[in-house]
């Protein structure tokens, strides 16, 4: 069901609703900050993702663990709004909604997120690098990476932003040398 287009109509209006809450109050970045742990902790345990989207699984454990998970430090807007989800037998769709949410910020942000796969961690100034790389390309005033590792990369990078690609790895050269070759 994710990133299906049943699910972004169902996401959407949520998520939007979210950003008007968070805009009236003046807490978009701080739900940003609290969506994105979210994110993380949904991604790194398909156990809670089961549970939460699991329809036998009743409404109030749902909203025990996520009181558990969300604790006191996020703001009571946001576990609010988890709540509805719950009551609303949306909690299914909460990864986009979160996602959702999380473009919308970017746009309201004018920032862009470039995902950026490499054959080894980044350090800081590699990161710092593609950021001003993809802040010229774009012209955005910020960037949200998302970086993963490839080794089958060898080496360097290939950037995603939207759906621009920039392949600046050396499998993509060689790729590249190997048609060039082919070619003559």
């Amino acid at each position: 069901m994710k990133g299906s287009s049943l699910s972004l109509e169902i996401a959407e209006p949520y998520a939007q609703a979210l950003m008007s809450v968070s805009q009236s109050n003046n807490l978009t970045e701080r739900f940003g900050e609290d969506i994105r742990s979210l994110l993380d902790l949904l991604n790194n345990s398909p156990e809670l993702r089961e549970f939460l989207s699991n329809p036998v699984i009743r409404e109030e454990n749902k909203k025990e663990i996520l009181q558990r998970i969300m604790g006191d430090q996020t703001h009571p807007y946001l576990r609010n709004f988890l709540m509805l989800l719950v009551d609303k037998r949306r909690i299914a769709f909460l990864e986009q909604v979160c996602e959702q949410y999380l473009a919308l910020l970017r746009q309201l942000t004018n920032t862009v997120l470039a995902e950026v796969v490499s054959a080894t961690e980044l350090n800081d100034e590699q990161r710092q690098s593609v950021i001003d790389k993809v802040k010229t390309i774009s012209g955005a005033q910020a960037v949200e990476l998302k970086a993963s590792i490839n080794p089958d990369l060898i080496g360097g990078v290939i950037i995603k932003i939207g759906s621009q690609i920039l392949d600046a790895s050396i499998r993509g050269q060689l790729r590249r040398i190997s048609l060039s070759l082919g070619g003559v």
